[in-house]
C-alpha cells in the first residue's frame, strides 16, 4: 500500500512540477500513508493544504534537506531549528504540516542539479541568496558548521548560480566576532579600503539585499531579507567603529 503511495504521488508530481514535484510528491504520498494509518486524521490533512506554499517555502524544504544530511547524520537540534524557523516564518499549524512533509524528504535522494535548475527557472538571484543564507544558519543549528556543511552549500550556490564573492559574503555574515576580516568579507572590499570605498560597498550592498528585491517571492522571503539586510548594516556599522569615521 505504502509504495502504491509512493509511485502514485512521485509520478504525478513529476507531471506537475518536474524534480521537485517528483521529491514532493513522494513526501506527500508517504505522509498521506502515515495520515491513513491514524496518525492524524484525513481531514486536518485537507484543511492544512487549503494554504499553498510559495515557490521560496517549496525550495527551503528541498535545499534544507541536502545541507541538513551532509556531515553524515541528521542532529535533533538541526531538526529543531527546521522546526522553529517553519513556525516563525509560516505560523504553527502551516508550519507542523510542512515539517511532516520536510522529514518526508530528508529520507529521499535530492539530485542536486536538477532541482537547482528548476529553482532557478522560479526565483530571482535576489531570492537565492536568501535561501544560502538560510541553509548557513541551518548548518549552525548546532553550534557548529561543519565542513561537510559548508562544501555542499557551496555546490548549492554555484548551481543556484550565486557567484564566489556573493557565497563568501554571506558565510562572512555567520563568523566569529574574533575573525576581525568578517565585516570586510561582507561588503566584498579588503581591508585597506578607504572610507569611500567601504560606503560605496555597503551601497551597493544593501541594495543587492534589499527586501524589496524579494517582494515576488512572498512574505517568507522578504523576511529572510530583512535579516540578511541587517548583516550587512551590522557589518558597515562595525567597520566603520573600528576605523574611527563617523
Amino acid at each position: 500500500m505504502k509504495r502504491l503511495f509512493q509511485i502514485f504521488g512521485g509520478g504525478l508530481g513529476w507531471s506537475l512540477g518536474g524534480p521537485i514535484g517528483a521529491i514532493l510528491g513522494v513526501a506527500f504520498a508517504n505522509r498521506i500513508h502515515d495520515l491513513v494509518e491514524g496518525e492524524k486524521s484525513s481531514s486536518s490533512y485537507t484543511r492544512n493544504q487549503q494554504s499553498s506554499p510559495s515557490d521560496f517555502h517549496i525550495a527551503l524544504l528541498v535545499l534544507a534537506a541536502r545541507v541538513i544530511k551532509a556531515d553524515g547524520k541528521v542532529a535533533q537540534k538541526e531538526l529543531d531549528f527546521v522546526r522553529a524557523q517553519f513556525v516563525s516564518m509560516f505560523g504553527k499549524e502551516r508550519a507542523n504540516e510542512s515539517f511532516a512533509v520536510f522529514r518526508k524528504i530528508v529520507d529521499q535522494q535530492i539530485p542536486l542539479t536538477k532541482v537547482c535548475n528548476q529553482i532557478n527557472g522560479f526565483t530571482n538571484h535576489s531570492t537565492r541568496l536568501q535561501l544560502i543564507h538560510f541553509l548557513f544558519k541551518l548548518g549552525l543549528a548546532d553550534g557548529h558548521l561543519h565542513q561537510n556543511e559548508v562544501e555542499e552549500i557551496r555546490r548549492i550556490a554555484r548551481n543556484l548560480r550565486i557567484n564566489p564573492y556573493d557565497f563568501e559574503s554571506i558565510k562572512a555574515m555567520f563568523s566569529k566576532e574574533s575573525d576581525t576580516g568578517w565585516a570586510y568579507k561582507v561588503l566584498e572590499v579588503s581591508e585597506n579600503a578607504s572610507e569611500a570605498e567601504v560606503k560605496k560597498a555597503y551601497r551597493k550592498m544593501a541594495l543587492k539585499y534589499h527586501p524589496d528585491r524579494t517582494i515576488d517571492a512572498g512574505a517568507e522571503a522578504q523576511a529572510a531579507a530583512k535579516e540578511t539586510f541587517l548583516n550587512v548594516q551590522k557589518a558597515y556599522e562595525h567597520i566603520q567603529k573600528s576605523k574611527g569615521w563617523s
